[in-house]
């Protein structure tokens, strides 16, 4: 029992515990995870991945949470900078990146604690047709995702380069409301830095921006880079390395790009637009998504261009429903004999209230 005692408070200051006391984090027991999700039972996993799984866990009061476990962590990789990493995230608070709730650090490798988010993620929604079919909730998703990233590139306290954003690393609420999940990757910058140089390339195939691959040399643009790809997976409900009808891999990039600015474009969605307006919309994030996935980083936008178009595109969107939605509430209570609202009244197409910037491809 004294063994036990000893090898739990090794670990704990192995794992950086006594540091980690003193920030805003809570420090969980082994004991309680355990309790929590039943001894890591597979019916409380919640998904795996390359560097281990996630399991559904219930605290006192009813509380839900997701433990991650790692496997195969080498003990070394768990130095100085995940700790570091470990305290910035802990303090982001924003609504569309998932909180880390506090560690357990009586194991060998440290276990996470993070809200627990019940939708599961956009990956399964888009590739098993569940996610809903209209253009306003695909908007609004991207527009959530590109939000959480410009919080993390500009306004965070430690700028954060997540390094693996991929639909997976996305969840959704009971709303479909977006977070970013998963830093395994992430590095910390100072404020003014943009880019840093990594010992090798991390992330998800078919996400990764290409520049990095070759340079070893993790940006900023990384991230826009892979945000272009979940853009394109959320207009056509592809992945990104899809299988074609031989069984052979191909990159659904290059049936994706040349259709943008034609009419092609439109047979290759996941879903229709409902009108005119949407097409204008589609046709502006298709080509929000082509810039933003320029094998050159310097000639991507910035995030922050990309999620204010976005914005402006997700308000316009939730306007034209909302107004959509009350003209036909007028009408079902046959108040139709209204006088008309007056053209400067109507709202303005996403031609007419585009930002415009130059990129060059």
């Amino acid at each position: 029992m004294m063994c036990k005692q000893r090898k739990k408070d090794k670990n704990f200051r192995d794992n950086g515990g006594i540091v980690l006391k003193l920030q805003q984090v809570r420090i969980f027991s082994k004991a309680e995870l355990g309790k929590a999700t039943k001894n890591y039972a597979d019916d409380q996993k919640l998904g795996e991945g390359g560097f281990g799984s996630v399991y559904k866990g219930i605290l006192a009061k009813n509380v839900q949470v997701a433990v991650k476990k790692f496997k195969g962590v080498d003990k070394d990789q768990m130095n100085e900078e995940f700790q570091k990493m470990v305290i910035i995230i802990s303090q982001v608070n924003h609504k569309n990146v998932v909180k880390l709730l506090g560690l357990c650090l009586e194991t060998k490798v440290p276990l996470l604690v993070y809200e627990f988010i019940s939708n599961g993620t956009l990956s399964k929604h888009i590739h098993e047709k569940t996610l809903p079919a209209s253009w306003r909730t695909r908007l609004r998703i991207a527009s959530e995702i590109g939000i959480a990233l410009d919080y993390m590139h500009s306004q965070a306290d430690s700028p954060i380069i997540h390094g693996d954003i991929n639909s997976v690393n996305i969840l959704l609420d009971k709303n479909y409301t977006a977070k970013i999940a998963d830093f395994g990757t992430s590095v910390l910058i100072s404020p003014g830095q943009t880019s840093i140089k990594t010992l090798k390339a991390q992330g998800t195939l078919g996400y990764l921006d290409p520049e990095y691959l070759m340079t070893g040399k993790l940006t900023v643009q990384s991230d826009v880079y892979s945000f272009g790809v979940v853009l394109m997976e959320l207009l056509t409900g592809e992945k990104p390395n899809s299988n074609s009808k031989l069984g052979e891999k191909r990159d659904i990039s290059q049936d994706f790009i040349p259709t943008v600015g034609t009419e092609n474009l439109f047979k290759i969605l996941d879903f229709q637009a409902a009108d005119e307006g949407e097409m204008d919309e589609i046709e502006a994030v298709a080509e929000l998504a082509k810039a933003c996935m320029n094998r050159m980083g310097e000639n991507r936008p910035t995030i922050k261009q990309v999620s204010d178009r976005l914005a402006m595109l997700n308000e316009h969107t939730q306007k034209s429903w909302t107004q959509q939605n009350s003209d036909e509430t007028d009408y079902l209570l046959g108040e139709t004999s209204q006088s008309p609202r007056k053209e400067a009244d109507q709202p303005m197409t996403p031609s007419q209230t585009m930002i415009s910037f130059h990129i060059e491809n």
